[in-house]
C-alpha cells in the first residue's frame, strides 16, 4: 500500500499545525504510525490521497450513520446554500431541529443549539450550577465530555479526593470543584457523593462511554446515579454526543429507560457538520438568557446549514429506523472476529449497540477505564496497522469507539472478515 502522498502531506502538516492535525488521536500516535490523508468518501468507503480505499468503521466520529455523502443530505446542504449559510438571526429550520430533537428525546422540552459537543458539555455544566447554586461536579474516569476546563479532570488520590488537572492550562482553583470517580462503581460513587452533596451541582456521565473502547454503564449503577441526584436535587446530565440517535432514536436513555436533567448531543443531529446542543426540563432551559440570568451564546449556532443537514439525517434516520440492522451486522462482525481471535489464541473481547461497537484485547470485557488500561496495547497496534494496510480502517485507539452505517452490509463485512484473517495471519 502507498503512502507517498500522505507521508509528504503530514511532514507539511507538521510545520503549519500542532502535531500536524487539528484533533490529537488523528495523529495516529496511539498505533505508532504516521496518519492518512483523506481526500473523498462514499458510503461506508475512504479514498486517500494515495488512492488507497479502506472500509470505513469512524464514520467520522459516529455522525456518518447513513453513510458518506448520502444524496438526501447533501440535497439538503445545496439547497440551503442556494439561501444563505448563515444568518446571524432566527430560521425556521431551527425549529424543525428543536422538535426533531423533542420529539424523539423524551427527556428534552426545551432545546439550545451550539456549535460543538464541548460547548454543549461546557453549558450544562454552567446551566447545572446557576440553577443549583452549587459549584461541586462529579464525573467519570474514562468519559471524555470535550476540552472544557471543569471536566478534563483526572482523579485524586483516592476515590472522595477532589481532581487534579489532566492538562495544563487548568487552574487548581477550577479542578477542585471536580470529582472523578471510576466508571460502574457504586461504592466509590457514593463515598464522593456524601462528600460533596451540599455543594453537589450535576453528576455528569456517558451512559454509554466511547472515549475507553465502548462500554456500556449498568443500569443498576444509572438507577443509583438517579436516584441520588433527584433525593440532592443535583442535576443529571447525560452526554449523549455520541450515543443521541446513534445507539437509537431516542439515545442511550431510551435503551436504559432513564431520563437525565439535561442532556448534551452532538455529531449526528448535524449531519456531518460542526452542531452541538443541550436540553432537558423547560423549568432549568428557561434560566437561561435571555429569559433567565445564565448567560450562554453562539455566532453560528443553529446555522441553517448545520440545522438543514441535521433535519435530512433526522428525517431519515425516522423512515428506515436502521437500529436493529446495525445491531444485528455489527453483531455479526463481532461475533466472527472473535471466533478468528479464539483460532490464534488471542484474548479478545467485545460489546454493541446498534452500529456503536468496541472490541478489546482481553479475555474479560472491561467495566471501567483502568481495565481498559490493562489491556493488550501493543497487540492492539499490530492488529490496527495490519489491517489499515489490508483496507479496513478501524478507530486509531483501543480508547475509541467504532460506527458502521445503514450502507455497510453483509457482503462488506464479509470480505471485512477475509482481511481480517489475513491481518492476523501477518502478525501472529
Amino acid at each position: 500500500m502507498k503512502k507517498n502522498i500522505s507521508t509528504s502531506l503530514y511532514k507539511d502538516a507538521k510545520k503549519l499545525m500542532p502535531g500536524g492535525v487539528n484533533s490529537p488521536v488523528r495523529a495516529f500516535k496511539n498505533v505508532k504510525s504516521n496518519p492518512i490523508f483523506f481526500k473523498s468518501a462514499k458510503g461506508p468507503f475512504l479514498h486517500d490521497e494515495d488512492g488507497n480505499k479502506y472500509v470505513d468503521f469512524i464514520g467520522s466520529w459516529g455522525p456518518m450513520i447513513l453513510g458518506h455523502s448520502n444524496l438526501k443530505i447533501l440535497n439538503a446542504m445545496k439547497k440551503q446554500m442556494k439561501k444563505g449559510v448563515s444568518y446571524g438571526a432566527p430560521s425556521k429550520v431551527e425549529n424543525e431541529m428543536a422538535k426533531l430533537v423533542k420529539k424523539n428525546v423524551k427527556s428534552i422540552q426545551k432545546v439550545r443549539m451550539v456549535n460543538s459537543g464541548t460547548e454543549a458539555t461546557m453549558s450544562c455544566i454552567r446551566l447545572a450550577r446557576g440553577y443549583t447554586g452549587r459549584n461541586a461536579i462529579i464525573k467519570f474516569d474514562g468519559c471524555y465530555h470535550g476540552h472544557v476546563d471543569s471536566l478534563l479532570i483526572k482523579a485524586g488520590s483516592g476515590v472522595s479526593t477532589f481532581g487534579l488537572p489532566d492538562s495544563p492550562g487548568i487552574p487548581d482553583e477550577l479542578a477542585k470543584y471536580t470529582i472523578s470517580v471510576p466508571y460502574n462503581d457504586e461504592r466509590a460513587f457514593l463515598k464522593a457523593f456524601k462528600t460533596v452533596k451540599k455543594d453537589l451541582a450535576a453528576v455528569i456521565i456517558e451512559p454509554v462511554a466511547g472515549n475507553m473502547g465502548f462500554i456500556k454503564s449498568e443500569k443498576s449503577f444509572l438507577e443509583l446515579l438517579r436516584d441520588k441526584t433527584k433525593k440532592n436535587k443535583t442535576l443529571l446530565i447525560f452526554d449523549e454526543v455520541m450515543t443521541g440517535f446513534r445507539v437509537a432514536m431516542g439515545g442511550a436513555q431510551d435503551v436504559y429507560k432513564i431520563s437525565p436533567d439535561l442532556t448534551a448531543l452532538g455529531k449526528i443531529i448535524g449531519g456531518g457538520l460542526p452542531v452541538g446542543a443541550f436540553g432537558g426540563d423547560s423549568t432549568i432551559m428557561d434560566q437561561l438568557a435571555p429569559d433567565g440570568p445564565i448567560y450562554q451564546a453562539g455566532t453560528l449556532s443553529g446555522n441553517p446549514l448545520a440545522m438543514s443537514a441535521g433535519v435530512a439525517l433526522i428525517k431519515e434516520l425516522e423512515r428506515i429506523s436502521p437500529y436493529n440492522r446495525l445491531q444485528k451486522l455489527s453483531s455479526y462482525m463481532l461475533t466472527e472476529i472473535s471466533r478468528l481471535m479464539q483460532q490464534k489464541n488471542i484474548n479478545f473481547s467485545y460489546d454493541n449497540l446498534g452500529g456503536m461497537f468496541g472490541f478489546f484485547m482481553s479475555k474479560e470485557l472491561p467495566r471501567n477505564y483502568a481495565e481498559v488500561v490493562e489491556s493488550d496495547t501493543n497487540l492492539f497496534v499490530k492488529f490496527f496497522n495490519s489491517c489499515l494496510k489490508n483496507g479496513i480502517y478501524f478507530a486509531p485507539s483501543k480508547f475509541e469507539a467504532g460506527f458502521i452505517s445503514s450502507t455497510h452490509n453483509k457482503k462488506i463485512i464479509d470480505d471485512v472478515l477475509s482481511k481480517v484473517e489475513k491481518s492476523l495471519s501477518e502478525i501472529t
